[in-house]
């Protein structure tokens, strides 16, 4: 029988599980209202009315989750801090594919090694491929996470109430591959992906691809961007060589079955804008501000 993470007494009982997802409720209610709002730079008040806290709690939560008060994870998510995430990622880019690495900033990263599966694997749905998966509190929600034998295969995540249509939407993916739920499997691998204490580069995370050929290109492309810069949908693009491709990147991007660890939440519009993101914009928001929060803290440190 599937169980569902909203149905599994070891998320509800208290402690850090069902913390971590009190925390990102808090955020995500947050955010939502910054975005609506960040053109009137909103009082740290006025955000904490909308997440149902405190101003102290909130300036605890921020400082918890992301490593940064209220007002700069506000400032983090301005559409200005948009466009600087831009600026330069052409060249950055070009240097990360021209080495193999990242830049700096890939210390700070999750060090993934990758593998794509077969043309052939991918056109029978996964058919003869068993992944494991299960639900677990993460920075950005409950996340379903997915593995095969060869690596992470697939990386999700839902809001309340939501793991059922999560769920589906990932088998949909790969329809004819078999299901087995496996919590406790799965919760290393959940644990090596959100702490960051176990970002090691003599400990990678090994990712299984599993799509066209197009799309692993563009999802390969994806890993290359460091943690805090960005880069548009024409430049991926164009890294491609297919500098007319931005619509059909933009469905690949869409369809990144290992959300986070290829991290397309780093994909913005030319202009900056926060363009779809296929688990939500607000997560995507929330992404690109814990990234902000984790990178300021290292360069403190």
């Amino acid at each position: 029988m599937m169980i569902h993470a909203t149905h599994d007494q070891r998320l509800a009982k208290p402690g850090p599980h069902s913390a971590a997802l009190r925390d990102y409720d808090s955020v995500r209610r947050a955010i939502a209202f910054i975005s609506e709002h960040w053109r009137n730079q909103p009082t740290i008040e006025a955000v904490a009315d909308a997440a149902s806290v405190t101003p102290d709690e909130l300036h605890h939560l921020f400082r918890r989750w992301a490593g940064l008060t209220p007002k700069a994870f506000m400032q983090a998510l301005t559409l200005d801090h948009a466009k600087g995430l831009l600026r330069g990622s052409a060249s950055i880019l070009d240097a990360a594919l021209d080495s193999g690495l990242s830049g700096p900033a890939r210390l700070h990263d999750l060090f993934v090694t990758h593998e794509a599966m077969s043309p052939g694997e991918w056109k029978t749905g996964g058919a003869g491929l068993t992944l494991c998966y299960g639900f677990h509190p993460s920075p950005f929600g409950n996340a379903i996470v997915m593995t095969t034998e060869r690596g992470l295969a697939g990386l999700a995540f839902a809001d309340p109430g939501e793991e059922a249509v999560v769920l589906a939407d990932m088998k949909g993916r790969w329809p004819k591959a078999t299901y087995v739920e496996d919590f406790i499997g799965t919760a290393p691998l959940a644990q090596r992906i959100f702490d960051t204490k176990l970002w090691r580069p003599d400990q990678p995370l090994r990712v299984v691809l599993i799509g066209t050929d197009f799309e692993v290109r563009v999802w390969e492309t994806l890993l290359k961007i460091p943690m805090g810069k960005a880069v548009s949908y024409s430049d991926i693009a164009c890294k491609i060589n297919s500098p007319k491709a931005s619509r059909a990147v933009g469905a690949a991007i869409g369809k990144n079955p290992v959300s986070f660890v290829v991290p397309c939440h780093r994909a913005l519009g030319k202009d900056g804008k926060l363009t779809g993101y296929h688990w939500g914009i607000t997560r995507k928001q929330a992404m690109l501000g814990w990234e902000a929060g984790r990178l300021e803290t290292s360069q403190a440190a």
